[in-house]
């Protein structure tokens, strides 16, 4: 299952805007604050379909039924770009587990690149909920190569895979290199071209960047 957010008018289309702006991205806090509410909107889209058990609560007038989550999810972020969004799950899901896995891309003579994995904490994930979410999606290999990672911690019930902007090619991607069960994609947009560098166009440059600065 393959949702897309935009395709619906909701406040989500305007933070999307703000942060292919290339304007309003000069204020890296007003970026990283709009990755992270956009998290916020997607946390709430997911937990329509996690688990929920009756709980009676103790009010100071009596007690109240009512549906709590049976079982908090685990939040993975594939860094750094994705820590911003990561925080905005956490925000709605206080009480989860957390994962966080290093990734980069390593050029090589040819101009092209491969996707190395330098680090990687994660708890137990066998039969949990898993949201594995990155900023953006372009080629596919970096989600791909953490979600295998995360395997070896064990095997999550169902994992939602999150990116706010994918390319059709990234799609693509996960489609034919992971499984096509338990595993749910939400994203915030999809945008037709890849370049050959493998950028997303238009999408919105290097969110890394603009969310901490440029690197060496």
């Amino acid at each position: 299952m393959v949702k897309i957010l935009n395709e619906k008018p909701s406040i989500f289309n305007q933070f999307l805007s703000e942060i292919r702006n290339i304007n309003i991205q000069k204020d890296k806090m007003r970026f990283r604050r709009n990755l992270e509410r956009m998290g916020e909107i997607i946390a709430y889209e997911i937990s329509k379909e996690i688990n929920y058990t009756d709980t009676e609560i103790q009010t100071p007038l009596g007690i109240s039924n009512c549906k709590t989550i049976a079982k908090q999810p685990v939040i993975a972020s594939i860094m750094r770009a994705g820590l911003p969004l990561h925080q905005g799950f956490l925000n709605y899901f206080d009480n989860a587990e957390n994962s966080f896995i290093s990734a980069y891309r390593k050029y090589n003579k040819n101009d092209g690149f491969d996707i190395k994995l330098e680090y990687l904490s994660t708890p137990d994930l066998n039969n949990k909920t898993l949201i594995l979410a990155d900023t953006m999606l372009a080629t596919g290999a970096s989600v791909v190569l953490a979600y295998k990672a995360l395997l070896k911690n064990g095997t999550p019930k169902t994992t939602y895979i999150v990116s706010l902007i994918a390319s059709n090619e990234g799609v693509e991607y996960l489609k034919k290199n992971l499984p096509q069960k338990n595993i749910k994609i939400f994203l915030g947009a999809i945008d037709n071209e890849l370049t050959a560098h493998s950028y997303i166009v238009p999408g919105l440059g290097d969110a890394g960047d603009l969310a901490y600065g440029k690197k060496q």
